[in-house]
């Protein structure tokens, strides 16, 4: 079992997203956490297809790469999620990867018909960076993220958002970024 599950959902793979990422988990790591990697490009992870099987159980009807990394998660005591801003939410493949945990909200909210009092037993913490300076650009993301987490009984525990990164490596000219990246994976390890 891992304490920290990263989640990597660019689908550029040495991007800024996945450089603030790396230097978190090396954070995490130095603290002594153990983290586990994922990144959604590399799986075979099918959009949620609303068929409601769900329904009966809470698992998804769709086998793929999905129920490993969810088992991974559901045993950890705390997630890193990054994803790029796309049109203002997150990437493609980190919102397939969020709707398929649909079947836990069916299970949570209609099967076992929890009360939604938040009871957050668990940690997140949300990365992200976006090409414009727009002052509303990680609100949906944001929200779409805590949600996400809500249905984990996780709390949105911190946030790393960076305006203005789009090239490649337009971070590496923003060491502070690197470095608050490194100090709050260390943060998040100490205090999970």
């Amino acid at each position: 079992m891992s304490d920290i599950v990263a989640i990597y959902g660019s689908p550029r793979r040495k991007g800024n997203t996945a450089a603030l990422l790396s230097r978190a988990v090396q954070g995490a790591r130095d603290s002594g956490a153990s983290v586990q990697e994922y990144v959604l490009r590399d799986l075979k992870i099918s959009p949620c297809l609303e068929i409601y099987k769900c329904q009966k159980d809470g698992e998804c009807a769709i086998k793929d790469d999905f129920q490993e990394v969810r088992d991974r998660i559901l045993e950890a005591r705390g997630l890193i999620l990054a994803s790029p801003i796309f049109f203002y939410s997150v990437s493609a493949h980190t919102k397939i990867f969020i709707d398929r945990f649909q079947s836990m909200w069916v299970r949570k909210y209609w099967i076992d018909e929890q009360p939604r009092e938040k009871q957050f037993k668990r940690k997140g913490l949300f990365i992200s960076v976006g090409a414009t300076r727009g002052a509303r650009l990680f609100d949906g993301a944001v929200l779409s993220v805590r949600y996400f987490f809500d249905v984990l009984d996780m709390q949105l525990w911190g946030s790393l958002l960076f305006r203005g990164l789009d090239g490649e490596s337009d971070v590496l000219k923003h060491p502070e970024y690197l470095e608050e990246a490194y100090s709050l994976g260390r943060e998040m390890y100490i205090n999970l």
